[in-house]
Formats: structure tokens, C-alpha cells, sequence
């Protein structure tokens, strides 16, 4: 094949290495095709100094690529499935989800503190408003403060002592190779991931016949079941990034477990819940949670955090 097949996504040193793990995965499978990748800069990328939820709208992350994409300036745009917004866009689809690295969050600390021995008044940086929440429901005295820029960026601000710790997703470090950096593993019963969180998509036009069958290689089918799931609460509940939404599903053969919370952002309230059921209706499973935590007030909960 002469023509290149595109592969697009951001330019930090993490986007460009899951663009590689993918890219690994259809270029065996398609040793005849030549891979490119291009970067695109998105509106998170132009302003780095921004907390998240001072950015307009949603898709922050992934917009710019889904406009190259509806262009045909690339023909794949790779995206962390957390990013995505909850709706699809039109004329695009998640072709391929690949096999999930561990969706756990991380602490990343000065001198090894774990979240259990971080001194009280602790200055923790997260980028996420639920990590910011499930910090605060479970230590009140720690003090969460806004970080942007990348994940080299976040470890040497901490490093300067701009913060004593920081909380990001497992998977990056792993991604990185900097799991060496990485002072505890965060349980789920204190922090539950966001949904598609350590999960790869390949994201396509839905009329482009060779890019559905590239992306086919890199689809792993138990990953994009739990996916689903997670995302059918996300959809359901309407929540973009600044609502603090999580959920994580597990597979077992044909069954799936997911468990789903909301939190206000000061942690001082929290709606979970969990639902099982058949891969095969694993959207209805998430829809169906999330209706549960509509039912007991999900939908009432303070976008504003009350942090003294």
C-alpha cells in the first residue's frame, strides 16, 4: 500500500507511546500498510496553565483530532477512553478499544508517603475532580490543589516541592516506564477509576472500510465490554470532566460486574452502586445503574465544591 494509513493524536510523550502500543498491534497485523503518526495540539494542549474545568465546553482533549479526523487529514485518531466525551460524535466511531492497562490511580510522593501516612495539611495535586473528591472523602485535612501539564511536568513540579504528592492514573507511569516513581497503588474501594480509564481507542470514520479493519487487530472484546458499561453511565448521566463520575466494570467469560459512584467535589457526599449482567447487554447494565443513582439523588448533587 503506498498511501500511508494516518494515525493522529496529541504530541505529549504519553499520547505519542499509546499511539506506538496501538500502532504495534495493526502493524503486525498489517504488515503490508505503512503507519504514520501526526500530532495535533487540542485545547488542553494550548493552555497547559488552565485547571480543567476553566476550559470551554467538552472534548478538550480530543476535538482538535475528531476535526482532522471528519477532514480525512488522518485516517485514526487514538485516544485514552477517559477522555472521550460522553456523547459520540456524529459520522465517527470507537472502532478498536485495546486491551486495558491497570485503570487503578497512583500516588506519587516526596520521601514514599503512602495517602494513609501523608502528614496532615499534605498539598496533594490532581487534575481530576474525582480524584479531588474521593481525596477529600477520605481525608479531610489534606489540602487538593490544581495541577496541569504532563506527566513529567506534574513529577518535577512535586519534585520542586510545588506539592508533597500527586495523584494520577496508574496506567501512564506504567505506559512510561516510571512505575519506579509510583509510592501506592490506590485501592478501588477508596478511589474508583473513571470510566474507559487505562483503556486505548482507535476512533474512525464509520464509512472507512480499511480503517474498521485495521482497527479490528487492536480491539481486545472483554476491555470493550467493560468500557461500555462504564460509558452507558457517563452517557446516561450526561456527566462531562467536571462532574466527579467513576465506574469500573470487571469481565468474567460472559458476565460483567460494575460498580459506579458520584461525588461531590468536596467529598462530603457520595451515590454508588453496583449492577451485574451479560456482556452482551453491557450498555443496558450501565444505563441501568445510572438510573439507580439518578433515582437516589445523583442528579442533585452540588457541582461546587465547599472546601474551607
Amino acid at each position: 500500500m503506498d498511501t500511508p494509513f494516518v494515525l493522529g493524536t496529541r504530541g505529549s510523550t504519553l499520547a505519542l507511546r499509546q499511539t506506538e502500543l496501538l500502532m504495534e498491534l495493526c502493524r503486525a497485523a498489517h504488515p503490508e500498510i505503512a503507519f504514520r503518526v501526526r500530532t495535533i495540539r487540542t485545547a488542553a494542549d494550548r493552555h497547559p496553565g488552565r485547571a480543567l474545568d476553566q476550559l470551554p465546553g467538552v472534548g478538550f482533549f480530543v476535538k482538535e483530532l475528531e476535526t482532522a479526523l471528519l477532514a480525512k487529514e488522518i485516517d485514526a485518531a487514538v485516544h485514552s477512553m477517559k477522555d472521550l466525551p460522553s456523547q459520540e460524535t456524529p459520522e465517527l466511531s470507537i472502532a478498536a478499544v485495546a486491551q486495558r492497562e491497570d485503570p487503578r490511580d497512583v500516588l506519587v510522593s516526596r520521601n514514599g508517603f503512602t495517602l494513609a501516612t501523608l502528614p496532615p495539611g499534605a498539598r496533594i495535586g490532581t487534575s481530576s475532580p474525582r480524584r479531588a473528591a474521593a481525596l477529600r472523602a477520605h481525608r479531610q485535612d489534606l489540602v487538593v490543589v490544581p495541577i496541569r501539564g504532563n506527566v513529567e511536568t506534574r513529577i518535577r513540579k512535586m519534585d520542586n516541592g510545588e506539592f508533597d504528592a500527586i495523584c494520577l492514573a496508574g496506567a501512564g507511569l506504567l505506559r512510561l516506564g516510571l512505575q519506579s516513581r509510583i509510592s501506592e497503588w490506590l485501592p478501588v474501594d477508596i478511589m474508583l477509576p473513571a470510566p474507559g480509564q487505562g483503556a486505548l481507542g482507535m476512533q474512525v470514520r464509520t464509512d472507512h472500510a480499511l480503517a474498521w479493519r485495521v482497527a479490528a487487530d487492536a480491539d481486545h472484546l472483554p476491555t470493550r465490554h467493560a468500557v461500555t458499561a462504564e460509558r452507558a453511565v457517563l452517557t446516561r448521566l450526561a456527566a462531562g470532566c467536571r462532574l466527579p463520575v467513576a465506574a469500573f466494570a470487571t469481565v468474567a467469560g460472559e458476565r460483567l460486574a460494575l460498580r459506579a459512584s458520584v461525588a461531590a467535589p468536596d467529598g462530603a457526599r457520595v451515590v454508588g452502586g453496583t449492577r451485574e449482567g451479560l456482556t452482551s447487554e453491557a450498555a443496558q447494565v450501565g444505563t441501568s445503574l445510572a438510573e439507580e443513582l439518578l433515582a437516589r439523588g445523583a442528579d442533585l448533587i452540588d457541582a461546587v465544591p465547599q472546601v474551607h
